[in-house]
C-alpha cells in the first residue's frame, strides 16, 4: 500500500509540474532569453566602446604629433583636432576640442577658439573639471575684445571656495576688473591672492607682480 500511495503522489507532482510549465514555461523562456541577450548586448557594447576608444586614442595621437611637428600650421592642426572630436567618445572629444581651441587662438582666431570652448563648457557628457576649464579659457581668450560684463559673469562662478580652478579664476577676475577700469578692486584681489597659501606658487608670484605694477 505505501508503494501505491508513493506512485500516486509522484504522478500527482509530475502532473502539477507539467501544468506549471504549460502555463509559465513560455514566460520563463522569454525571461531567460532577455537575460542572455542582455548580457551579450552589454558585452558587445563594451567591446564597441573599447574599439571606439582605441580608434580615438590613435587619431588623437596622430593629430598631436602633427601639431607638435616643426613648422606646423596652427589652423590646419586645429582642423585635425576638430575631425578627431567629431568622431570620438566623450573623453577624447573633450581633449580634442580643448586642443583645437588652443590652436585656433594660436592662429589668431579668438572668436573660433571661444566658440569651441563654448562647445566644451556646454557638453553635459564632459567632465565638470574640463567644462570649468573651458569657461576659464574662454575668459582668457576674451580679455581683449569681449564684453567686460560678460567676462565678469562668466568667471564669477569659478572663483567660489573649493572650485578646482579658483586661484586662476581669481587672477583672471582681477584682470577683468582692470579691463573695467576698477584698479582698486583689482589690486585688492591680487594682493589677497598673493598671500593665499592654498594657491599655486606661480599664481601667487604673478599676482604679486601685477599688484605692484598697479601700485606703481
Amino acid at each position: 500500500m505505501p508503494d501505491i500511495f508513493d506512485e500516486v503522489e509522484e504522478e500527482y507532482r509530475a502532473e502539477r509540474t507539467r501544468q506549471f510549465w504549460r502555463r509559465y514555461g513560455v514566460l520563463f523562456a522569454a525571461a531567460l532569453f532577455l537575460v542572455v541577450g542582455g548580457i551579450a548586448g552589454w558585452q558587445g557594447w563594451q567591446y564597441w566602446q573599447q574599439r571606439q576608444a582605441q580608434h580615438a586614442a590613435a587619431a588623437f595621437l596622430t593629430a598631436q604629433t602633427a601639431a607638435e611637428a616643426e613648422g606646423a600650421n596652427a589652423a590646419e592642426a586645429a582642423q585635425r583636432f576638430a575631425a578627431v572630436a567629431a568622431e570620438s567618445p566623450a573623453g577624447y572629444r573633450t581633449l580634442a576640442r580643448l586642443n583645437e581651441a588652443a590652436l585656433q587662438a594660436q592662429a589668431g582666431d579668438r572668436n573660433a577658439a571661444r566658440t569651441t570652448l563654448d562647445a566644451v563648457a556646454s557638453d553635459n557628457a564632459a567632465d565638470p573639471l574640463y567644462r570649468d576649464l573651458a569657461s576659464l579659457l574662454w575668459v582668457l581668450h576674451g580679455l581683449d575684445d569681449a564684453d567686460p560684463a560678460l567676462l565678469a559673469a562668466r568667471i564669477a562662478p569659478l572663483t567660489a571656495a573649493g572650485a578646482p580652478w579658483r586661484a586662476s579664476a581669481l587672477e583672471l577676475s582681477a584682470l577683468v576688473d582692470l579691463r573695467r577700469g576698477q584698479k582698486a578692486e583689482a589690486k585688492r584681489a591680487l594682493s589677497a591672492l598673493a598671500e593665499d597659501v592654498t594657491a599655486p606658487q606661480g599664481v601667487r608670484d604673478r599676482a604679486l607682480r601685477l599688484a605692484r605694477e598697479i601700485e606703481g
